[in-house]
């Protein structure tokens, strides 16, 4: 995917590097030059030194052609600038940093896709709604020691027909990951997870475990093969 970030600080920096690694492109904007000289030699990121929220600078950072814009500077202002210009380019997926709760209508009425609050946000909460956005981060637990995630089941999930009881003895899932709920059928309803509970698709688990497990069980039910921690 083609990514820019609005925002070199700690967690744009760290967004970048994730990304990166897991082969994205990706482009940084950063008002600061050393922090953009920083970013391209240490993280192999491009990066592009000027205003977020300024046309001509997102032209030049590619932003028509995005498919996912990350708003994190260091204002709200600018933020919900920056989402504004990269929906109106056209960018079908923007995520943005909230600071002050205030905002959030705001973002939510320009279409952001994801609003993270300053206090649960990490970057790895963000590359895991980027690249699996059938995953949803519930909830960090003692002190990021565990994480919850709501996942929905697809078609041909190799989890679709099977029991809870089958699933956690399946080689492919994590031994650190637990079932925690079900929501099942239309209108949703919360089911407990004892073992003989069939899993459909359509239905979606929520996962608590240890953070090293939580991709590695996600991907069993989206039917793929490798994990990436999240922290």
């Amino acid at each position: 995917m083609y990514i820019v970030i609005a925002g070199g600080g700690l967690v744009g920096r760290d967004l970048a590097r994730s990304l990166v690694a897991a082969k994205h492109d990706v482009v940084v904007i950063e008002r600061e030059r050393h922090v953009c000289e920083h970013i391209y030699a240490k993280i192999g990121a491009v990066s592009v030194n000027g205003n977020a929220t300024d046309i001509d600078m997102l032209e030049d950072a590619g932003i028509a052609r995005a498919d996912v814009a990350v708003a994190l500077t260091r204002t709200d202002a600018d933020n919900l600038s920056f989402t504004v210009l990269a929906k109106n380019f056209g960018v079908p997926r923007v995520f943005a940093r909230m600071r002050n709760a205030k905002y959030e209508s705001a973002y939510r009425a320009v279409g952001v896709e994801s609003v993270v609050n300053v206090v649960a946000l990490s970057s790895n909460r963000l590359l895991l709604e980027i690249e699996q956005p059938e995953i949803k981060q519930v909830a960090m637990l003692a002190g990021g020691r565990a994480a919850v995630v709501l996942a929905k089941i697809p078609e041909h999930s190799p989890a679709d027909g099977k029991t809870v009881a089958d699933v956690a003895q399946n080689p492919a899932f994590p031994e650190k990951c637990v079932i925690t709920g079900i929501l099942h059928g239309e209108p949703e309803v919360f089911v407990i997870p004892r073992g003989n509970v069939v899993l459909n698709s359509g239905d979606s688990v929520f996962l608590a475990a240890h953070p090293d497990a939580v991709r590695q069980a996600a991907d069993f039910f989206l039917g793929k093969k490798k994990g990436i921690r999240i922290r």
